[in-house]
């Protein structure tokens, strides 16, 4: 039988790559602000997208850049990945030869801030030591462009890529010689940039990037052990996902207090690390059910917040978890404690939870078995979704979520969008549906208090995703694959979203705005 994010997989799985039917243009708007603005946020507030540079530059073995875990999982074949069609990202968007023109379509488009991130492979492609020039004059003109235009740029140190190199060497993130590479990493990146970068973010969905390589085998590295993963050849589903997750949030304190001594005073700059944030409602009311979902709260972010805020892991974790996760020295946890400027969520849709806590009577457990939960995306039969369902409340409720368990720290929504089937329709009417509901959520939740800055739409342009390769699509831009040029065309939600950043009148986008109660 298959347990909680397995069967989720699965869902995900048919969620990019299934047959979607939409009936009209008409827009509904479940329980939030319905109408609204650019001038009804603060000033400050920032609206932007970005992409990642796996998924986005292409040129993979282009200018002295070498392999990432994420070229090597990608090129492992249709059955070691079949959910991404055997596709890979050698080229994808082409943005490392077409970023100036992507960046005056940025601009065009009025966007306020740009999310991206520093492929390790490209800037130091040995993975420690010499800095390779051609990627450094690329960043660096990437970096100058998007101020030249007045855009704020963010950036992402880790986006799913350690180099390959240091993967062979002693296994990447499964050892704890990852952190001294990682803060070396991160320091030329901030010698060399941070004089212009402010935002910076160590790992991006730092839980997801953990589960998904190391549990369940379906993003990078691919790592994980029956019974619990997908194809896996090796690694260790009980206590890998613990280790990894336990190294990455060392670097992750380690680069902060390298940033903070030697170059904030200077550069006045920010940083900060991403999770992935489902919202966790409870099935049912019974007791059962709502103890599980505090426990899936405990499990998905808890994990990583808890050690950033408090300086350890959740007990419930550490109950279940056992030996398999590891321990913070005083020192560590000292450390560990306050380790962030602002947090980055990834926030897509809301998980309806049931109790399941008899799985942790299983003699071997994994991060599922020991969190004891299953959850589909509705409180019906919604196992398998054609997208995701647009439940903005949950936005609301997870930053609420933020202000009152973890004392409302700085947030960027640094992820949200709606997969659709890649094609050449640029009416993506439930795409501006889904952007339009979670826009006035996060207005609702500002209004309510919530410490959130900024709002980025995943992903500017159709590329390779994580789960569906070529065959989902989350752009406000099309990509041609088809043209050698890759030409790229704007969407009805690029329009909508411009508009709206624009201050201009939206009903001249979509005339034909419902309210539904939710």
């Amino acid at each position: 039988m298959y347990n909680s994010v397995r069967l989720l997989v699965l869902s995900l799985l048919l969620l990019v790559i299934g047959n979607y039917v939409y009936d009209d243009a008409r827009f509904f708007v479940y329980g939030v602000v319905d109408e609204y603005g650019r001038d009804d946020f603060p000033d400050e507030f920032v609206f932007g997208s970005g992409t990642s540079a796996y998924q986005f530059e292409g040129a993979v073995l282009e200018d002295g850049r070498s392999f990432s875990i994420w070229d090597t999982f990608a090129h492992s074949g249709n059955t070691r990945v079949p959910w991404n069609n055997g596709d890979n990202a050698d080229i994808t968007c082409d943005g490392y030869h077409k970023y100036k023109e992507d960046i005056e379509l940025i601009a065009d488009m009025g966007l306020e801030a740009y999310r991206f991130s520093i492929s390790w492979s490209r800037l130091i492609p040995n993975g420690r030591g010499s800095v390779n020039i051609k990627g450094l004059q690329f960043y660096n003109d990437f970096i100058n462009r998007l101020i030249a235009h007045g855009i704020q740029p963010h950036v992402t140190l880790h986006h799913f890529d350690i180099p390959q190199i240091l993967a062979d060497e002693y296994g990447g993130w499964t050892s704890r010689k990852s952190v001294k590479d990682f803060v070396a990493f991160a320091d030329v990146c901030f010698r060399e940039f941070g004089d212009r970068v402010l935002h910076w973010t160590t790992f991006n969905e730092a839980n997801i990037f953990t589960l998904g390589g190391y549990d369940y085998g379906f993003s990078p590295p691919g790592r994980c052990s029956s019974p619990f993963g997908f194809y896996c050849s090796k690694g260790n589903s009980t206590s890998e996902p613990y280790l990894v997750a336990h190294n990455l949030l060392l670097s992750h304190a380690s680069a902060v207090r390298l940033y903070r001594q030697k170059y904030k005073a200077m550069q006045h700059g920010f940083i900060g690390l991403n999770l992935l944030g489902f919202w966790f409602e409870p099935y049912t009311n019974k007791t059962e059910d709502v103890k599980a979902t505090q426990r899936a709260r405990d499990f998905y972010l808890g994990w990583f917040l808890n050690p950033l805020v408090n300086g350890d892991y959740p007990e419930i974790m550490k109950k279940n978890a056992g030996n398999r996760i590891p321990t913070f020295t005083k020192f560590e946890s000292q450390r560990m404690k306050g380790s962030f400027d602002f947090l980055g969520m990834n926030h897509y849709t809301t998980l309806y939870v049931k109790d399941n806590s008899i799985s942790l009577e299983m003699d071997t457990r994994d991060f599922d078995a020991d969190m004891g939960v299953t959850y589909t995306f509705g409180t019906g039969n919604e196992l398998f979704p054609a997208q995701f369902p647009v439940a903005p409340l949950g936005l609301q409720s997870l930053l609420n979520y933020m202000k009152e368990e973890y004392g409302n720290p700085p947030i960027y929504i640094h992820e949200n969008g709606q997969a659709q089937p890649r094609n050449a329709t640029l009416m993506d009417t439930p795409r501006v549906e889904y952007l339009h509901a979670y826009i006035g959520a996060l207005l609702d939740a500002l209004r309510n208090g919530s410490n959130t800055r900024g709002y980025f739409v995943w992903s500017f342009l159709d590329l390779f995703e994580v789960i569906g390769g070529y065959a989902s699509a989350y752009g406000l831009y099309y990509v041609d694959m088809a043209d050698k040029e890759l030409t790229r065309y704007p969407k009805l939600s690029a329009h909508w979203y411009a508009n709206f950043i624009k201050g201009k009148n939206l009903s001249a986008i979509i005339p034909n705005i419902m309210v539904k109660d939710s």
